[in-house]
């Protein structure tokens, strides 16, 4: 078995997880619930996707590389609202903060 990736949290790691089942990967999810003992344990502790078969590993890490990247594409760049000023995330359409839309 091999480590493949350590996600941010337990969303992006089963959503990792379902993509790489989805290509035919056969994989497990490790630390998953960790992150409910913060503060006993140490710092790194989040959950961490490893391959089960270890031939898979350079396949898999090609795949998870264009499957983020492509991700990554679509959020597009922060953007300064025209209203406020106020900077925000790619993902949004509409400012947090006064609820205008993207330029």
């Amino acid at each position: 078995m091999q480590r493949l990736y350590q996600a941010r949290d337990r969303i992006e790691a089963q959503f990792l997880l379902d993509h790489l089942a989805r290509q035919g990967f056969s994989a497990t999810l490790l630390g998953d619930y960790l992150a409910g003992a913060a503060g006993e344990l140490p710092v790194d502790i989040y959950p961490t996707l490893w391959l089960v078969e270890d031939a898979d590993l350079p396949r898999a890490r090609e795949v998870l590389a264009r499957f983020l990247a492509e991700a990554q594409a679509e959020v597009g760049p922060p953007w300064d609202c025209p209203r406020c000023g106020e900077t925000v995330e790619g993902a949004f359409e509409l400012c947090w903060n006064c609820g205008s839309g993207r330029p």
